[in-house]
């Protein structure tokens, strides 16, 4: 079987957490799963297709995109995988979760495998390229799959849109320039996979993105 992806949509901001999935491993990206519904959704997903987590990677580190990171992480026994400047975003979560509503976030052990971006990640039969794509937050980055023409974006790129830049680390011109100097670089015809809404291309994103008009 090759490679294939699993989007589950979780918590009250609807963020994207993704399975990426071979027939024997997997990874996950994003695990924004908070309710204990939503974690035993994912883990029973992963036991159904017999496959071994091998990683949990963060994209960037909002509060929406980690919220089951502790939950995960301790579950498979694996480090949380993320850009090295992104810890500090990591660790501001626990000063404001309860006042979005997640009273019962819990942070997950310091026991990081830190990305620089330009790295090539590789689990048995995935391979992913890092790409650093900062301007949502300051340590973003995304994981772009040549061989099935697709990238995880995170917050970066949504279809017609692009994350938001009033958050701290948000940065409009930093933004634009992952956008039009990595994104846009990508095959056209690549799939992206967002971190909140439908997937889109980066032949339509180039077309059509909002961002343009900036």
């Amino acid at each position: 079987m090759s490679v294939q992806i699993k989007k589950f949509t979780f918590n009250a901001f609807q963020e994207n957490t993704f399975l990426v999935h071979s027939d024997t491993v997997g990874v996950i990206i994003d695990p924004g799963c908070y309710e204990r519904t939503e974690q035993q959704n994912l883990f029973d997903t992963i036991e159904s297709l017999g496959i071994e987590i091998k990683a949990v990677l963060l994209t960037h580190a909002h509060i929406d995109h980690v919220l089951g990171a502790r939950a995960v992480t301790e579950k498979y026994n694996l480090p949380l995988t993320l850009h090295e400047i992104e810890v500090d975003t990591l660790n501001a979560v626990p000063s404001y979760a309860a006042i979005y509503g997640f009273p019962a976030y819990s942070e997950p052990a310091e026991n990081y495998v830190l990305l620089q971006g330009g790295e090539t990640l590789e689990y048995d039969d995935i391979r992913m390229d890092v790409f650093f794509t900062p301007g949502h937050s300051v340590g973003h980055v995304v994981y772009y799959m040549p061989s099935i023409h697709t990238v995880i974006n995170g917050d970066v790129l949504f279809q017609g849109s692009f994350g938001r830049v009033d958050l701290p680390g948000g940065d409009i011109e930093v933004l634009k320039k992952s956008i039009f100097n990595v994104m846009f670089n990508l095959p056209e015809e690549t799939i992206i996979c967002c971190g909140h809404g439908p997937e889109t291309t980066v032949g339509r994103e180039k077309q059509t993105n909002f961002i343009h008009q900036f």
